[in-house]
């Protein structure tokens, strides 16, 4: 696809047509790099993107239990007087 660069303010742009940006999976903010004469455009990857669902899908499989024992009720640290 052919398009032309555009002036915007100081800086100069182009237009990326709304298909083409859901191609993507482009949001509001994509990494810019420049590598060998090329603009590479990458959609921002977001930690932790789909937890959420991935949690609510556990919580209805009720696989969402904590796996570690329980603790001691006390140990001998806790058992012994001490001061701050």
């Amino acid at each position: 696809m052919l398009t032309k660069i555009v002036p915007i303010g100081n800086s100069r742009g182009i237009r990326i047509p709304k298909a083409m940006l859901e191609t993507c999976g482009f949001g509001e903010e994509v990494e810019l790099q420049a590598k060998n004469g090329a603009l590479i455009l990458r959609p921002v990857n977001t930690p932790r993107a789909g937890w959420a669902e991935a949690f609510a899908g556990m919580a209805a499989a009720k696989d969402d239990f904590l796996v570690q024992e329980e603790a001691p009720a006390s140990t001998q640290f806790d058992a012994e007087e001490w001061e701050w």
